[in-house]
């Protein structure tokens, strides 16, 4: 498969038979639940228990703002390679929740390939409304910017699910690195994991809270802001995600494209909401083979 190509359908390197890959999955399922039982943590602190903890080093905790939400960790790679970009990853969980310390296997997976890899916490819904943690989005990155040698390399934003939107509006709307000081060719590209970029969230009772601050109802969308001139895009989304539909990457890409803008989009086919994130990491890549390959890819191109 091509990973540069506009768009396409496609599922990256071999995969394993439909059965194989049922009782791999089932496997997994099984030692995350029993592991849950046994320890009472959170599915997501199951997978980082499962995966590679080496080949990083942690500074964690780190405050890039006064508040207590206003923490990120830094994985270095042990061998550092001085002309990679930094990578920001932004987590999901609906503007509702999230812990950037349940993400460590996500730390480990893109620092073991040498890129210093920087997870933020952000503020969320009761404590706060939109824009808030898009602006906390920003903060951290400029935080970024001014601490991290590589980021002179570029910065290349990463997001899953809501944390996808966080970091498309950092991307196409330029207000917000602007009000913290930043150009945006510090950023060199950004990558989806099936973001709702089109999202209406007051035809929703339970996110028109969240969003209840936006006025107009569309500057919270980040398809209202496609540009030709923003850093280029890569929006991943599974063919089986039922929470985010892929229509939405599908409606971004088009937006950009109708501004000659650089885009590209790829539909992994078999690939829900959630193994789309999962399948960054050993040993769950079999549940998204396509998205480590065409993100790396992706860097080197832009950077």
């Amino acid at each position: 498969m091509n990973c540069g190509s506009r768009h396409q359908r496609a599922l990256e390197g071999p995969s394993p038979s439909p059965a194989r890959r049922v009782v791999h999955s089932v496997c997994l399922a099984l030692l995350v639940m029993l592991l849950f039982f046994l320890g009472g943590c959170s599915p997501l602190s199951m997978v980082n228990t499962i995966a590679p903890d080496d080949g990083f080093v942690l500074d964690g905790a780190i405050g890039y703002g006064p508040l207590e939400r206003q923490k990120l960790d830094v994985y270095y790679p042990e061998v550092r390679t001085p002309q990679k970009p930094v990578l920001v990853f932004f987590y999901g969980g609906s503007w509702l929740r999230g812990d950037r310390q349940k993400y460590r296997f996500v730390g480990q997976a893109l620092s073991s390939r040498g890129y210093v890899t920087v997870i933020p916490d952000y503020r969320l819904y009761p404590e706060v409304q939109f824009p808030v943690f898009i602006e906390d989005g920003a903060a951290s990155v400029a935080w970024v910017k001014d601490n991290i040698a590589e980021s002179a390399n570029g910065i290349v934003l990463i997001g899953h699910s809501a944390g996808a939107h966080l970091a498309a509006l950092l991307a196409l709307d330029n207000r917000y690195l602007e009000q913290e000081g930043i150009s945006e060719r510090t950023i060199s590209g950004m990558i989806g994991l099936a973001g709702p970029y089109a999202f209406e969230p007051e035809n929703f009772r339970r996110f028109r809270a969240i969003f209840a601050t936006a006025h107009p109802p569309e500057i919270s969308r980040p398809i209202t802001y496609a540009r030709g001139d923003a850093p280029p895009l890569l929006l991943l989304h599974g063919t089986d995600d039922n929470v985010v539909l892929p229509l939405h990457s599908q409606l971004l890409q088009e937006r950009v494209d109708d501004q000659n803008g650089r885009v590209t989009r790829l539909e992994l086919e078999g690939v829900d909401h959630f193994d789309i994130v999962l399948g960054l990491s050993e040993p769950f890549t079999h549940l998204a083979p396509g998205v480590l390959p065409c993100l790396e890819r992706f860097i080197r191109e832009q950077t």
